[in-house]
């Protein structure tokens, strides 16, 4: 049996905080719509440090990484490929400007969200936002799969 071994592909998405609301970028290259900023992880680079970069790298902002907040695995999560991403929730101060992948900027809160979001960033963003409101994680990430 020849079965080609091929594995998911490591990626980070940073929810950005601001005082105003969360950073999102508007995807300068398919698939398009507003997203979290991220993307794929570097060979030999650490998750925490190719968040770090490509909250740099997107929105020009140096962030403080505060917190793991999940990893997000459908299979179905990314057209393109089967994607895992682990996401960060950072601080940052300043004013995002767009840079590398991103075509725009915007600070949003829960009540102002862009659309179409891409990807399963929807999910990501509806989950951050109750995990803010209190909800717990386990509850948020562990009912869907609770017999």
């Amino acid at each position: 049996m020849n079965k080609e071994h091929r594995n998911p592909l490591p990626t980070v998405d940073i929810i950005v905080e601001l005082k105003e609301g969360i950073v999102l970028i508007e995807r300068k290259n398919p698939p398009y719509g507003w997203a979290l900023p991220g993307g794929f992880v570097d060979y030999g680079e650490s998750l925490e440090k190719s968040a770090v970069r490509e909250a740099k790298e997107e929105i020009s902002l140096d962030v403080k990484l505060e917190e793991q907040f999940h990893s997000y695995s459908d299979p179905t999560r990314d057209d393109r490929f089967h994607t895992v991403s682990t996401v960060f929730i950072a601080s940052a101060e300043g004013v995002p400007k767009a840079a590398d992948d991103a075509k725009n900027t915007g600070v949003f809160s829960k009540d102002n969200l862009p659309e179409p979001l891409a990807f399963d960033h929807a999910r990501i963003i509806n989950d951050y936002f109750r995990y803010r409101e209190g909800e717990s994680l386990t509850e948020i990430f562990l009912s869907d799969f609770r017999c």
